[in-house]
């Protein structure tokens, strides 16, 4: 089995880094928002997707994703992020039994090399792509097809790994088989786990196959 992998909220605990990074970046381009900002509510979606909902002008728009930017890549220097329980033990899972693992993330390249190396976690990945790399975002199945092509790989051999709605709506729309952790319901199509350590022993049968 080949595994693609989402990066933020499945493999690494960067929800509550996101959601401080955008009060922070709206505190300085959009004060009157805060009030009603639910970052839960946009969970897997980019900083320019959010911008759109939040109904902000262009230059508006801008000014939020370079100052989310800067805030999250801050926090993620300064050791903000952690590795959720049993990702290392899933990706070594994965190694052990010669299953290759892909990095498919909707963050932009410089923030996921940053939360990568700041997690000691980018040498498990035979292939990253990010959301600089595709012209679509999850939800759009076109996402994870991207990644299929790239790396040459049928979606009847592979299976992805998410949290979001947004991630599980894309991989499940790619054809994908599609583990959802880390999420109080299941999103539709979605196999549904408690956490990562559900996983290793999947990925250990799957390895005796």
């Amino acid at each position: 089995m080949i595994w693609l992998c989402d990066l933020d909220g499945t493999l690494v605990d960067s929800t509550p880094v996101h959601d401080a990074a955008f009060r922070a970046a709206l505190a300085e381009t959009a004060p009157g928002l805060l009030g009603s900002f639910r970052y839960e509510h946009h969970a897997g979606a980019t900083t320019d997707e959010v911008a759109a909902v939040l109904g902000l002008a262009a230059a508006d728009a801008r000014r939020l994703v370079g100052a989310k930017r800067r805030h999250y890549r801050a926090y993620v220097d300064a050791g903000k992020v952690a590795v959720f329980p049993g990702a290392r033990r899933f990706l070594a899972a994965l190694a052990a039994g010669g299953q290759p693992a892909y990095l498919v993330t909707s963050g932009s390249r410089g923030s996921v090399e940053r939360v990568l190396a700041a997690c000691s976690l980018g040498g498990w990945f035979r292939g990253v792509l990010t959301g600089d790399d595709v012209p679509v975002s999850k939800p759009d199945p076109g996402f994870y097809l991207r990644a299929c092509e790239r790396w040459g790989i049928g979606p009847g051999e592979a299976a992805a790994v998410e949290d979001s709605v947004h991630g599980v709506a894309s991989a499940v729309g790619a054809g994908l088989r599609t583990f959802q952790v880390h999420a109080a319901e299941r999103a539709p199509g979605a196999v549904h786990l408690g956490g990562l350590d559900d996983l290793v022993a999947l990925a250990e049968a799957e390895a005796r196959r």
